[in-house]
């Protein structure tokens, strides 16, 4: 091949392992490799996450009306935004893991400035979600009071929103490279200075609503400038090498890979939002609303930790494959999900520990704390699922399977889930926990659908389809050699 790449060597390369080489060295060994790309990732997604909650429970202890608001806004319209870039970014994170496997370094930053082109166009287009937030929460029959709440904070989050479009795909960039820890240190800092900056503009300068969103977008912002100092300093020599105008070219199989994978995505993350919305015309939804985003937020958190996995199991699936060594893949797959599990058995028996407690820490309003106390165990399980979920999510976008999963996601979330949800909240006096039910048997049903088409999947087929790809949108650099001799 002209490119340098030997598609038979990547093929057979590692394959030879030693027979001799005992399980347990091999299984500590892989658990190295995941935890050094799954840790940073924890950290980071559980820091900026926990931002979103910092703000939520400021807002909450300044109007019960505005915690509705908020929790409208987050879960449908900034859920909206987020499902869509971190979708259309996870083709980065495919792309770069493959490339990165193969040996094609430069490579690297030619993908991360296409996602970036690709994502800022796309953001652009989603902002009259935001300019118009109330229209469209009366449009969609909210009350007045929330709608109104609702469409103010909207607008507030527009300069959240736009650090999608960098931190998500700089994040995938780095960690595909094993240079995430960076991001870790950063995420630390973004929710240490997070919280006094709510206390001071939310308390202190007496902002209330405002101030508390405020303080959101500088702390976010906090992250992107020290990702963009990090990549732009040189700290990463063989994958950036600068601007270049191939980052126009080839766009077309980018966002033809971004849309799948945004797809795959968005029909998971909008999933919750669409039951916050049946929440919503519930007998009284100021209490429902409140309640049900209160353990969303929870259960987020925590997924925030086994998204996390997700970016290591799409890692080290995409770097394998980009190898070509099928073996190693299938093996990384069970250490995986065996890590996965048992993280997930922990915070089962978390929640339903503590579950009756949490509303504290949100709100005042003792008829909210009663819903969330009854949605404890509901949580608890989604939590144990949250874990084996993203695992295979991470490994169906290493592989560059999203269409497929996209499929799965449709089907058990929107044919299943949401039906059984609405059937539950309306029909029967479950109210609130009819639509978790629903949402829960929607999340099992999709767990065990993509756990099948994983057992299924041949790798050694898929191994021979990432060379193929990496090929097909391969641009030499001028230190070729050096970049393909690994």
């Amino acid at each position: 091949m002209d490119n340098g790449i030997d598609e038979t060597h990547l093929l057979r390369r590692h394959e030879e392992e030693e027979d001799d080489i005992s399980l347990t060295r091999k299984v500590v060994s892989e658990s190295k490799k995941i935890w050094r790309i799954a840790l940073p990732g924890v950290i980071s997604r559980v820091c900026s996450f926990g931002c979103l909650v910092v703000t939520q429970s400021f807002i909450g202890h300044v109007s019960d009306v505005d915690l509705a608001g908020y929790a409208l806004v987050q879960t449908l319209n900034v859920m909206f935004v987020n499902g869509v870039l971190l979708g259309m970014s996870s083709a980065t994170e495919t792309l770069c893991g493959q490339a990165f496997g193969a040996g094609q370094h430069h490579m690297m930053g030619i993908y991360l400035q296409r996602s970036w082109i690709v994502d800022l166009i796309t953001c652009t287009v989603m902002l009259p979600v935001f300019l118009f937030g109330a229209p469209i929460f009366k449009l969609l029959g909210e009350e007045e009071a929330i709608a109104e709440s609702g469409g103010y904070i909207s607008i507030w989050f527009i300069p959240y929103i736009y650090t999608f479009v960098f931190s998500l795909t700089m994040q995938m960039f780095l960690q595909a490279q094993l240079k995430n820890m960076v991001i870790a240190w950063l995420s630390l800092l973004q929710f240490a200075i997070h919280i006094p900056l709510s206390w001071l503009f939310v308390y202190n300068l007496g902002y209330g609503v405002t101030g508390a969103m405020i303080a959101l977008s500088i702390s976010s912002w906090v992250v992107v400038i020290g990702e963009f100092i990090y990549i732009f300093g040189g700290w990463c020599p063989l994958s950036w090498k600068g601007f270049t105008v191939a980052a126009f070219k080839d766009l077309y199989p980018i966002v033809k890979l971004s849309i799948s994978s945004g797809v795959m995505i968005c029909l998971e993350l909008w999933y919750a939002a669409v039951l916050v919305l049946l929440a919503g015309y519930m007998a009284n939804a100021q209490v429902a609303i409140s309640a049900f985003s209160i353990c969303l937020n929870i259960n987020a958190w925590e997924l925030m930790i086994n998204i996390g996995f997700l970016g290591a199991a799409c890692v080290r699936i995409a770097n394998e494959l980009g190898g070509g060594n099928a073996k190693a893949t299938r093996f990384s797959i069970k250490v995986l999900m065996g890590t996965s599990i048992a993280i997930g058995v922990f915070f089962f028996v978390l929640c339903l520990a503590f579950g009756t407690k949490i509303a504290d820490l949100f709100t005042d309003d003792p008829k909210v704390a009663e819903v969330v106390a009854e949605l404890s165990l509901l949580l608890s399980f989604s939590v144990l699922f949250n874990s084996i979920n993203p695992v295979l999510s991470g490994v169906a976008v290493g592989a560059g399977m999203q269409a497929t999963v996209a499929i799965i996601n449709l089907v058990c979330y929107y044919l299943i889930g949401f039906p059984v949800g609405a059937m539950l909240g309306y029909l029967t006096s479950l109210q609130v926990k009819g639509i978790w039910i629903g949402m829960l048997g929607g999340v099992a049903t999709q767990t065990f659908s993509i756990m099948i088409l994983t057992w299924r999947t041949d790798w050694d087929d898929q191994a021979k389809k990432s060379v193929e790809r990496l090929n097909r949108f391969y641009v030499k650099s001028s230190d070729d050699p050096q970049e393909n001799s690994s």
